[in-house]
């Protein structure tokens, strides 16, 4: 007898082995229909799986997340198939699931076109109508080599004897007649991908990724678990495209990119009023939360990032210099430097918690073809910060810096957030006795809060672990953005020190912690979030003063006046235009608030205000303007109070 456990702890006997698949239908017929695949004993396995021992299992069917991945492989295979019967002498190489999709590199002499895209997904839909079996066998390695160099398929006879060691079985799946070397696991029959796939790329990809090697073509598709989710995903594209804030960034003028600085940011007039209201808002949110804002160098010797141990870790990524024998970094990263300042002087326990922030100019050397507009860049500025606490701190601060980082993002409009701790890596430094006192301090900060949070185990820095909070944007796009980690290792490193109550020499914990990340990263997430029409506290131009007329001229002037008195960002058109002209371009321009000044409205003394999504809120005098901007900047987006 064998026992199956289920996940609600209810069991099942069975006298003999029995398949995943087999449990289901035992459970009811309709569970059996949905089937996908199932967690044995926590490992995901095929619905053709041979259950021989006691074990636990939970059925994975197209509701679960999980899923997806299962589907996504099926259709990198379903691909291949369709590729391989149209296009006959094509060699399949690898073709895994990633995220939102799937892709498979070709060998394939005849470039392959957009038109053949039609076609292979047509055939991909005939493939899934077939409802083939997928069928798992495992035979021996030098069968397999035979088996696929029979077929031409050298690539696939170089994995073989690259990666499986000699006496190890290989498995292959099979759907009809096609089949190719994988782990798994896969679908029970292709019927189950169903209809939510689309191709929708080509890409050229060397061979296992090394520029030596040949060339070879690469087909890029999405998967679903149906067709509403797939529409779901391709309109969420089209959004996304049309708030690309590369193409925002030159259409609103904000900022570009050149060939001679890559990955730096030429920052224009409209785009630097963004960067530095949101500079300036952080910067007074540290003020009023007990932070110092302190400045440090550029460049600093290399011997400093090597006792913090960055040298060892981001080394590579770092631009270096040399000046009278020495060598120099040019900062990837601010906390080394601000240590240094903590050292200067003595510390005494009354001294903390120190929290020292720094909006710090860093540079990484990041790869070429990783660099996209504002959000990968080789220069940024972080509202970075260091907290210098003792260990009896650590859960105080962490809960006082999540209420801030709340704050902030309801601010700036974001109110979903999803939290992760990230527990330690393979690669890091400091004994695991330290690790686990850092872990356990965060896990101790987040379970004295009602916060929702997922374990994410083996992601955090090399110094220590980490919450990470991600942002959903206004498409349901997930942007990681703030952190705070625990360091019990690096203040030693650099002889950092306080003395405690007794009069005993101390190490400090130091918590990084950053809630935008980079400013420039942060800035991009915002122009796509609103797609360019900024709240109207960020606006870079929050008015413009329309007139229909040159006969407005004189009381347009006074009205700006007024408003640039009163701090508005706000300027004029007197262009001898048509007012519907003016009005559909700066309305292009998300501009805010257009006040309309005509001959009535010079007589009255007061402007026609129109909204850019072009709500008339009718005629008002320029101080009941001023008035109700004001409530609005204050409240950063909020709704508003009235007086």
């Amino acid at each position: 007898m064998l026992t199956v456990t289920l996940p609600d702890g209810a069991t099942r006997s069975y006298s003999a082995p029995l398949t995943v698949m087999q449990v289901a239908a035992d459970i009811g017929a309709g569970l059996a229909k949905a089937t996908l695949a199932g967690y044995v004993n926590g490992k995901l396995v095929d619905a053709s799986y041979l259950i021989d021992s006691d074990s636990d299992l939970a059925i994975l069917t197209q509701r679960d997340e999980d899923a997806l991945t299962i589907i996504r492989h099926d259709a990198a295979h379903v691909m291949a198939q369709a590729v391989q019967e149209l296009y006959p002498g094509t060699q399949v190489t690898i073709g895994p699931a990633i995220e939102d999709g799937f892709y498979y590199d070709f060998v394939r002499e005849e470039p392959f076109t957009p038109e053949d895209l039609v076609k292979i997904e047509a055939r991909m839909a005939a493939i899934v109508d077939r409802k083939l079996p997928i069928v798992r066998e495992v035979i021996d390695r030098e069968a397999a080599i035979a088996r696929f160099a029979a077929l031409g398929e050298t690539y696939k006879v170089e994995i073989i004897r690259d990666i499986i060691p000699e006496g190890e079985a290989v498995s292959i799946y099979r759907q009809g007649e096609w089949f190719d070397l994988c782990r798994g696991p896969h679908l029970p029959n292709t019927v189950n991908l169903g209809k939510g796939f689309k191709l929708m790329k080509l890409a050229g990809a060397y061979w296992r990724g090394n520029s030596d090697n040949k060339m070879l073509q690469r087909i890029y598709g999405t998967a679903w678990r149906d067709k509403k989710e797939l529409d779901a995903y391709l309109h969420r594209l089209a959004e996304a495209e049309k708030r690309d804030h590369r193409k925002l960034g030159r259409q609103l003028d904000l900022f570009h990119s050149q060939e001679e600085a890559p990955g730096m940011i030429f920052w224009h007039d409209n785009g630097w009023i963004i960067y530095q209201q949101v500079e300036q808002y952080i910067r007074q949110l540290l003020r009023q939360n007990g932070y110092q804002e302190v400045r440090t160098p550029q460049i600093v010797d290399r011997t400093l990032w090597e006792r913090s141990g960055h040298w060892d870790k981001f080394g590579d990524m770092m631009f270096t210099t040399e000046s009278e024998n020495r060598d120099y970094a040019v900062k990837p990263m601010n906390c080394p430097c601000h240590i240094q300042i903590f050292n200067v002087g003595i510390k005494s326990y009354r001294d903390l918690p120190l929290r020292m922030a720094e909006f710090g100019s860093c540079h990484r050397n990041e790869p070429s073809g990783t660099l996209h507009g504002l959000m990968r860049v080789r220069n940024f500025v972080q509202d970075d910060a260091h907290i210098f606490c003792s260990e009896a701190q650590i859960q105080s601060e962490v809960a006082t810096f999540n209420q801030l980082l709340f704050k902030v993002y309801a601010d700036f409009g974001f109110h979903d957030i999803v939290i992760k701790l990230s527990t330690r890596p393979l690669q890091r430094v400091g004994s695991d006795e330290v690790w686990d006192k850092a872990e356990k301090a965060l896990k101790d900060a987040l379970n004295a809060t009602d916060l929702a949070w997922e374990l994410q185990p083996g992601e955090g820095a090399f110094y220590g672990p980490k919450l990470e909070f991600s942002l959903r944007d206004s498409i349901g796009r997930v942007w990681q953005c703030g952190t705070i980690q625990v360091d019990f290792s690096m203040p030693g490193r650099l002889d950092a020190s306080y003395i405690d109550e007794q009069g005993e020499k101390r190490t400090p914990v130091m918590l990084h912690r950053a809630i935008l990340g980079s400013l420039e990263r942060f800035i991009g997430i915002l122009i796509e979030n609103y797609a360019g029409a900024f709240p109207l506290w960020l606006a870079p131009v929050q008015v413009v003063i329309l007139t229909i007329t040159d006969r407005q001229h004189e009381f347009a002037h006074e009205v700006l006046a007024d408003l640039l008195k009163q701090g508005i960002r706000a300027k004029s058109d007197l262009r001898n235009e048509k007012i519907g002209f003016k009005i559909r371009e700066r309305t292009l321009q998300r501009i805010p608030y257009l006040l309309v000044i005509g001959d009535r409205e010079v007589e009255e003394r007061t402007v026609t205000v129109r909204t850019r999504g072009g709500v008339d809120l009718g005629s008002m005098a320029t101080v009941d303007v001023i008035k109700m901007l004001n409530r609005e900047i204050a409240s950063r987006g909020a709704p508003a109070a009235e007086e």
